[in-house]
């Protein structure tokens, strides 16, 4: 058996970042217990080796301490970028009361180990999200002066098969003959999921990390429009995409907060009023090579007949 495998608790695995990282935590040795509300529906993260479902109310910390004491490392995956309202209370739950509650659960049950799932940008701006990701780890900061060993992480925009960023442009672009876009020029350091659950995995043993709060980006920088305009290209079609001005941004925000679904909202307003781009990529120093969106984003966004062509076009156009 590998001397290094953990027994790893992940809240927020059944997700898609948790799909991924747990499929690398279970190649590496680890054997890994998602914590769901649903965890009977979870059928996916079932196949994965290694891999245990159980059902949880990740906000009651007694429950959670007693899980806890089994386990050497937690990870917590667990965000949301918009909510039911315009309170804040949402985000507040979600980000912060679960935080507080999972410092607590941990520190009653002696597991030390923790990894933090934050975000570029956290603490700043005026958004609910980002002023709640700034709560949390702000309570992971206190938590690690207090002995319990943390790491944060800070991703930019995480792409890759089943993302919700890249495939909801792609969706609206399937549809919408001309697409109005909030916030065309705030920039983004788009970063592959398979990098972002690679940097947790070095984590989970390197203690070098501890008390380190991690940058992860990808190698490249784009601005809104760009990689709107990159998805329309890759799906061969023709479409108009009308990058607005700040004041019909907001108004778009304002309006969308009544939408099913929030496909967008004031809050990601708000939150788009700052550049997710990394100050320091944390990625390179983990010895991972940040993948770049274009090696990717084909392999999911078109189906095998229409990637080749793709791939064809692409070989011609570099001749050119």
């Amino acid at each position: 058996m590998n001397k290094s495998a953990q027994h790893i608790a992940v809240l927020g695995g059944s997700g898609f970042v948790g799909g991924h990282l747990c499929q690398q935590l279970a190649r590496a040795g680890h054997r890994i217990t998602v914590l769901s509300r649903a965890g009977a529906s979870c059928h996916s993260t079932t196949l994965i080796p290694r891999t245990r479902v159980i059902t949880a109310d990740v906000y009651d910390a007694g429950a959670l301490t007693g899980i806890f004491k089994q386990h050497d490392v937690v990870i917590n995956l667990v965000g949301i970028l918009n909510e039911r309202g315009f309170s804040g209370k949402g985000f507040q739950r979600a980000h912060v009361e679960l935080t507080e509650t999972i410092i607590k659960a941990m520190q009653q049950a002696g597991c030390q180990r923790y990894l933090h799932m934050s975000a570029l940008g956290a603490g700043q701006g005026k958004s609910h999200y980002l002023i709640s990701r700034g709560q949390a780890e702000a309570l992971v900061e206190q938590a690690s002066q207090q002995g319990l060993q943390t790491t944060i992480f800070q991703p930019s925009v995480i792409f890759g098969r089943g993302d919700s960023f890249i495939n909801r442009f792609a969706q609206l672009l399937k549809i919408a003959p001309v697409l109005p876009l909030a916030c065309p020029h705030s920039r983004f350091q788009p970063v592959w999921v398979g990098d972002v659950a690679a940097a947790f995995g070095r984590a989970v043993n390197d203690k070098s990390l501890v008390a380190e709060t991690l940058e992860l980006g990808g190698p490249n920088i784009y601005t809104l429009k760009q990689l709107v305009n990159y998805t329309r290209q890759v799906l061969g079609l023709r479409r108009w995409i009308i990058g607005l001005p700040k004041p019909l941004s907001w108004l778009q925000g304002q309006v969308m907060d009544f939408v099913p679904g929030k496909p967008f909202s004031s809050d990601n307003y708000r939150s788009l009023q700052l550049d997710s781009i990394c100050q320091h990529n944390a990625l390179p120093e983990l010895g991972i090579p940040p993948r770049a969106l274009e090696e990717v984003a084909p392999e999911y966004l078109l189906s095998a007949s229409k990637r080749r062509r793709y791939q064809r076009y692409q070989a011609t156009a570099r001749r050119d």
